[in-house]
């Protein structure tokens, strides 16, 4: 299957939550997204720009130590958002319920790397890394992502 893949140059930590807000304009229940990036690449910007827009949270709290934040969106899609970072062992996933969330659900995870084998087959990707301008976001994800991101620029 062929991928498929957009980049964005964000200048700052505005314009990443502003990327966060549109990208969550595009999302639906069911859609898993996995937020890859060193510490302080944006992933939690990215993560309260989107939560603001969806559920009218605003300055929602890092799951860091709770591991997941619930939300609800303006239309009633639950809306999760993990922290992975403190998982070691794929067995303390079971508590979380993240695989139950996967059909009804907008799940969110910062270091998805920790779920193994348990990520859902057509995650899309967003890889946030630091650019000597501010950030690069880099979405990827698998050809059904391709129609519902065509047109997507968050710059408006």
């Amino acid at each position: 299957m062929t991928g498929y893949s957009l980049d964005f140059p964000l200048t700052d930590a505005a314009a990443t939550a502003r990327f966060g807000a549109a990208l969550g304009a595009r999302l639906r229940a069911g859609d898993t997204i996995q937020l890859v990036g060193d510490l302080g690449a944006g992933k939690t910007t990215f993560a309260r720009g989107m939560i603001a827009a969806l559920a009218g949270v605003e300055d929602a709290p890092s799951p860091t130590y709770t591991l997941v934040q619930a939300y609800e969106t303006h239309d009633g899609t639950p809306l999760l958002h993990a922290d992975l970072y403190r998982i070691e062992d794929e067995s303390e996933l079971d508590e979380l319920g993240l695989e139950d969330a996967f059909e009804d659900s907008i799940v969110l995870i910062e270091w998805p790397d920790r779920m193994g084998r348990r990520m859902p087959e057509g995650a899309l990707t967003l890889k946030l890394s630091l650019a000597p301008e501010g950030r690069m976001a880099h979405i990827s994800g698998g050809t059904e992502w391709k129609d519902r991101l065509d047109g997507f620029d968050p710059r408006g």
